[in-house]
């Protein structure tokens, strides 16, 4: 960190070099290199039902507010949080894009006029495996 930064928190400290350092708790590390989490399987178990999952007012869509609430049945485009990042199966999902990806009217996602906060829009791939996949 530059001089001018003041140091506070536990994550914060001086190295024997005298370099200024701050952890950060809130980045995460993605790659594209084929480990074994990237090919886990996201168990889902939410059933879709029209009143539970809203449809976008600009895009053709269901929000998906939580990565646990992906229904099983739906096979259709999903806008799911960014979190979802940490639980991509390429195996299982397609990434559609993000809002500006997809040239989103409007630069986000709107339901029922409220503007949500940046979406990732995906698609379960269908592999003819059965319930839920």
């Amino acid at each position: 960190m530059p001089k001018y930064y003041s140091l506070h928190g536990t994550e914060a400290r001086i190295d024997e070099n005298g370099n200024r350092i701050v952890k950060s708790n809130n980045t995460c590390w993605f790659t594209n290199l084929d480990i074994d989490k990237r090919h886990e399987e996201l168990i889902l178990y939410k059933t879709y039902s029209k009143s539970e999952y809203p449809t976008y007012d600009n895009y053709d869509a269901i929000e998906v507010s939580k990565i646990s609430d992906i229904p099983v049945d739906y096979k259709g485009i999903m806008g799911v949080p960014i979190t979802f990042m940490n639980k991509y199966n390429p195996d299982q999902f397609e990434i559609l894009g993000n809002e500006y990806d997809l040239k989103i009217e409007k630069g986000r996602g709107y339901v029922n006029g409220v503007r949500m906060y940046g979406r990732i829009f995906i698609k379960k791939k269908n592999h003819g495996w059965g319930w839920g996949r």
